[in-house]
């Protein structure tokens, strides 16, 4: 799971498309000899550089959830099974193989003898079970702890009440056995998420581990420098797949100021970086944009009245000039929160203004014409989309029924942060589904969820979601639209866009490297493409 506080503005967008789609080729400067071969120079050393936005790096398992940070994990840990780089269907990582019984319901997993942690040890079934305890803790409060949820007893583990003996077993140094609750065709990919890597046994009581310059991992890569300015990796000799690993070091910047990033890429040192200043890229085809299965949304935190009530929170979208909203997102504009997947039903949220039903609704909730309602406070991230748009239902509020409301804004790392209280009422998201179905997106409000800022709680949500972990086909797809439909009903969530994924990387350089719907690049494939010559050239350093 990855999480992203920021809606893509109209400018912003704008910008983006007409950098990849309408610069004419005749702009681009012809002579970048001195560029190329820096990083020529660089691709002979098998160094690969990415550069990503300064903040406090988390880099243990039991509290990552944002984007940059799942990333950097599948240089450094890896799970029973592992992203495919371009389908991104789950492929074997530590299992060299599995089988399910009769039942669907018993996975059995068998792990590779040569599986190592990058210190020497080898890889036990005990290590995952050991570790996946460590997240169901109660105390860990881990984000994603409810991910478990399908194995056997783990809710009722994770919750600390009384239940069946949790369902996964030990069966020998080797063998790690997962029985579930009920069948599930999403499990294999489950296992593709951070959350169910191993730790080491030596981490597993220890406190504030992942911020020491080394880590034992299990990745095709460890970590040998460490500092606020960058992160070094270096290939792992002891990972099971090092012979199809190229390269050998992996160098992490974090860098804020875009203007520096997209001179060092026209200078070539470094690959691949997601913030950068167009007007000032020499070569702006480097840039690449694909559909994302994301989308950025507004949210209602549920737990105080009035805001618990689904009928103030009907009302007050009711009221907003929706239209307007969502015209000023050019990309992929949505009223729906899951984004388009085949043979998933078509749900649709709030999509105009209908300020009769709107004060119908305020005037049955005790609140005629906004009368009585107290100060609502927004919560969003700076330098975002989000912005322009709570500024909006501000004044639409204010217009319509002289509702105060204040808006405050905070860095990204900090609003990360300010999201986990309830002292706000509307917040704003971008979520990237960490692997392509629709539960992704709906799980997370639940009840039982660590990662429910808007602490919604629905018994016939909940069921629904619980009903279409034994389901398949379009039978579960239909039982995931009713799941979604309560929250665009309830106006828990106001969906804005499906926001897109943008990259700054030379693919003509690079391979192993795939533009996907998830925006996620596993580490260990990426290579340098050889350079090939017609016949009768030669390459010549100059």
């Amino acid at each position: 799971m990855r999480i992203k506080h920021l809606i893509v503005s109209k400018n912003i967008a704008c910008l983006l498309l007409l950098s990849v789609l309408l610069l004419p080729l005749s702009l681009w400067p012809s002579d970048n000899r001195s560029d190329d071969r820096q990083a020529q120079e660089r691709s002979d050393q098998n160094e690969f550089v990415v550069v990503y936005s300064p903040k406090k790096l988390i880099l243990d398992p039991l509290h990552i959830y944002t984007t940059m940070e799942s990333e950097l994990c599948t240089a450094i840990y890896e799970g029973l099974l592992s992203y495919h780089p371009f389908t991104l269907e789950p492929i074997p990582g530590v299992a060299s193989r599995w089988d399910v019984n009769n039942n669907g319901k018993v996975y059995r997993f068998y792990l590779r003898e040569d599986a190592l942690y990058s210190n020497g040890d080898p890889i036990r079934a005990a290590d995952f079970r050991d570790s996946w305890l460590r997240i169901l803790n109660p105390e860990a409060k881990a984000e994603y702890s409810f991910l478990f949820d399908i194995i056997r007893g783990a809710k009722a583990f994770r919750k600390g009440v009384e239940g069946d003996e949790i369902g996964i077993r030990v069966i020998s140094d080797k063998i790690l056995e997962v029985e579930l609750e009920k069948p599930a065709t999403h499990f294999l990919k489950l296992l593709c998420h951070l959350s169910f890597v191993p730790v080491h046994h030596s981490y597993l009581n220890a406190e504030n581990w992942d911020s020491s310059a080394s880590i034992i991992g299990n990745g095709p890569f460890y970590i040998t420098e460490r500092s606020d300015r960058e992160l070094v990796l270096s290939k792992n000799n002891l990972y099971w797949d090092t012979q199809n690993v190229e390269m050998d070091i992996i160098r992490v910047l974090f860098i804020e100021d875009a203007a520096e990033i997209s001179e060092m890429f026209n200078q070539g040192t470094i690959d691949w970086a997601n913030i950068w200043e167009s007007s000032l890229l020499k070569n702006r085809e480097k840039i690449v944009f694909n559909p994302m299965f994301a989308t950025s949304y507004f949210y209602f935190v549920c737990t105080h009245p009035p805001w618990n009530d689904e009928r103030v929170r009907l009302a007050l979208t009711l009221l907003l000039p929706m239209e307007e909203i969502r015209g000023n997102q050019l990309l992929f504009a949505t009223a729906r929160l899951i984004p388009p997947i085949p043979s998933y039903p078509k749900v649709e949220g709030i999509v105009k203004t209908d300020s009769n039903k709107a004060f119908s609704l305020l005037k049955e909730a005790g609140f005629p014409e906004g009368r009585g309602l107290p100060l609502l406070l927004i919560k969003v991230a700076q330098d975002s989309g989000s912005e322009q748009i709570a500024q909006t239902m501000a004044e639409t509020w204010k217009k319509m029924l002289n509702l105060q409301v204040s808006i405050l804004t905070y860095p990204y790392n900090q609003y990360l942060k300010e999201v986990k209280k309830t002292d706000y009422v509307i917040g704003s998201v971008t979520w990237i589904g960490d692997y392509a179905d629709p539960l992704t997106f709906l799980q997370m409000w639940t009840e039982s969820s660590n990662l429910n800022d808007a602490r919604f709680d629905d018994p016939e949500f909940d069921l629904l979601i619980d009903t279409s972990l034994g389901e398949q086909g379009v039978t579960r797809y239909n039982t995931l639209g009713k799941a979604e439909e309560i929250l665009l009903s309830k106006a828990v969530v106001l969906p804005i866009n499906h926001t897109p994924a943008f990259n700054l990387i030379d693919l003509d350089r690079i391979e192993g490297w795939f533009p996907n719907v998830l925006n996620i690049h596993p580490f260990k494939y990426f290579r340098f493409r050889s350079l090939r010559l017609p016949p009768g050239v030669v390459h010549a350093r100059y």
